[in-house]
């Protein structure tokens, strides 16, 4: 397997789990981005997400270190790499694959204590979001708990590229339309995610 480790699970439930990494690691996972929980044993399901929060506590040292009158780079650096408290990365699970076959319905069972967790390729990406394929957008609009507009523009900013890549560039118009569908009776989340939408296309034409 040729992906990106970005962790070990911390802890998960029916809907999605935290996932621990190093501070040092942060440069790969990203804020609406698809991960992958790979079986942890033969016959088993690999288990799909969306990064929808990063999250950075404190701990002893560094409650410490802020009040100090000045704190030498090498202190920082040292925190940062031999910090005891991880760094949490919020996934929102959005699909499961079992026998080469994907399904965007919530995954039979939680993924166990401290599976590693990778960030998925192009491919991947490809592959969970077939064209006319958008079941999984159903678990971030009903997801209370995140910024759903914002989740949305990360994760379509993402996956459109991908499928731009590779020959398909009228994915992102084809999620909009599935978004205004399933949508249409919540005028106030439909402007806020079509915003969002907006905000990415404004974005990717400025790249």
């Amino acid at each position: 397997m040729n992906h990106i480790e970005i962790g070990r699970l911390l802890r998960s439930g029916t809907r999605g789990c935290v996932v621990g990494c190093r501070v040092t690691d942060i440069s790969a996972p990203s804020f609406g981005g698809l991960v992958l929980i790979p079986p942890a044993m033969d016959g088993g399901i690999s288990i799909y997400g969306i990064i929808y929060d990063i999250h950075i506590d404190d701990d002893g040292l560094v409650r410490q270190l802020v009040t100090a009158d000045s704190v030498s780079e090498e202190v920082i650096l040292d925190n940062r790499i031999n910090r005891n408290v991880p760094l949490e990365i919020s996934v929102l699970f959005a699909g499961y694959e079992h026998d080469r076959k994907i399904s965007h319905m919530l995954p039979p069972r939680p993924p166990l204590t401290l599976d590693r967790i990778f960030l998925c390729s192009d491919e991947d990406l490809i592959r969970f979001t077939p064209v006319s394929a958008f079941g999984y957008f159903r678990h971030i609009l009903r997801a209370e708990e995140i910024p759903v507009a914002d989740v949305f523009a990360a994760h379509l900013r993402q996956v459109s590229r991908a499928h731009f890549s590779s020959g398909n560039p009228g994915w992102l118009d084809s999620a909009s339309k599935e978004i205004i569908t399933m949508l249409r009776d919540d005028y106030p989340l439909l402007m806020d995610v079509l915003g969002a939408i907006t905000d990415t296309r404004l974005f990717e034409n400025q790249s």
